[in-house]
């Protein structure tokens, strides 16, 4: 299966927003449309390749991106093929439990959502909808990379439509043939990833993960992947650590409760602390500015604005292998700021460009989100 005849190499600049990019093609700096409304920060990093498709003269813009790269390795973007795909593995017998699967019609409507496919299987009627997966590191691929609330409408309403003579399935596919195990990424997506929890004894889960070649065609071997839903249960609730970025336009000095005045550098500022319980709700109180001055981040918040929070959720304490993490890749720290009750020097980190473009914190996520899990598999024996 081969989806383009020909492809451009680009390489990753910018994204102003979510459907559109900036890169450099055939040495001309240029912005592209790109079909896919995922966060990929661990994907769109500056000077990622990029895999690029003339469009037709009437579209505002010349090139569409495609796919990317991780590790040398083609990463399909253009989430409306994910169905091509599907449908492909599908009548190709290649998605284990839906062998022999007939698909009847694409895009069908039942009550007020509209569903990917109506299968026939076993003279069983079969509504699938299908989600494209692109968030994974090591042996795990997660998903999803941005709140989705139509996902978690999605699997509420194939719950509600499973019984007697219809089946309902989710399929998540994974392009990339390294992942071994799914998991809902509950970092991102707490309720998305309790949906799917509750609905998986009416709803068949399948995550499988297929590669591609440099020309965009599909490679032949498709995996089975794992749902370790014992890890699932345990770690997918609301309490965990989190860090908070900030960023100050100039520098300055602020009193800082107990620490007195404190100058802080012109720059980003991420903050780790933890929750054992609504954590959620800890991290709105840090985006806002007007509130009551408790916490030493507080002070800072008064002149700092928020720029991104990311929660880190897990069923052990994290937070000062967190901070120490940071504390590596940062440029500068405020001593004893947020580590009053723990043996750290400090809870913040400054660092002069902006983190979320930058390889080693996008790597520091990935490992307390993702790389983290696979001690957790190991140790449980997951399959």
């Amino acid at each position: 299966m081969k989806l383009f005849e020909n492809t451009k190499k680009g390489f990753f600049i910018a994204r102003p927003n979510r459907f559109i990019i900036e890169c450099m093609v055939e040495e001309k700096k240029v912005r592209a449309y790109l079909p896919n409304p995922g966060r990929l920060k661990e994907l769109l990093l500056p000077g990622s390749t990029l895999y690029m498709v003339s469009q037709k003269s009437s579209c505002k813009y010349k090139y569409m991106c495609v796919a990317t790269e991780k590790d040398g390795v083609p990463v399909l973007l253009h989430t409306h093929l994910n169905n091509r795909v599907a449908r492909y593995l599908i009548e190709h017998d290649r998605i284990p439990g839906l062998e022999g699967a007939e698909v009847i019609r694409p895009e069908v409507t039942v009550g007020s959502s509209r569903f990917d496919f109506l299968l026939n299987h076993k003279g069983k009627e079969v509504l699938l909808e299908v989600k494209s997966c692109t968030l994974f590191s090591g042996k795990i691929a997660m998903f999803p990379d941005a709140p989705t609330i139509r996902g978690k409408r999605h699997l509420e309403e194939l719950k509600m439509l499973s019984g007697g003579n219809r089946k309902c399935a989710v399929l998540f596919i994974v392009h990339s043939n390294a992942p071994e195990y799914f998991l809902p990424d509950y970092h991102t997506d707490l309720e998305f990833s309790k949906t799917l929890l509750s609905v998986s004894q009416d709803v068949m889960v399948k995550a499988v993960s297929v590669s591609w070649n440099k020309d965009i065609s599909l490679r032949k071997t498709v995996k089975d992947l794992i749902v370790p839903w014992d890890i699932i249960r345990n770690e997918a609730h609301d309490s965990g650590s989190y860090i908070v970025m900030l960023k100050l336009n100039k520098s300055m000095d602020i009193s800082v409760g107990s620490l007195g005045n404190v100058r802080f550098k012109k720059g980003y500022y991420l903050y780790v602390g933890s929750a054992k319980k609504n954590l959620s709700s800890r991290i709105a109180r840090h985006q806002r500015r007007r509130k009551n001055l408790f916490w030493h981040i507080d002070y800072l918040r008064k002149y700092a604005d928020h720029c991104a929070s990311f929660p880190l959720r897990a069923s052990s304490d994290l937070e000062c292998e967190i901070a120490g993490a940071l504390n590596e890749i940062s440029q500068w720290n405020i001593l004893k700021f947020g580590s009053s009750d723990c043996g750290c020097d400090s809870h913040l980190f400054g660092i002069s460009d902006d983190p979320s473009h930058l390889p080693k914190f996008i790597n520091l996520l990935l490992d307390f989100r993702i790389n983290r899990l696979e001690y957790l598999l190991t140790a449980c024996k997951c399959k």
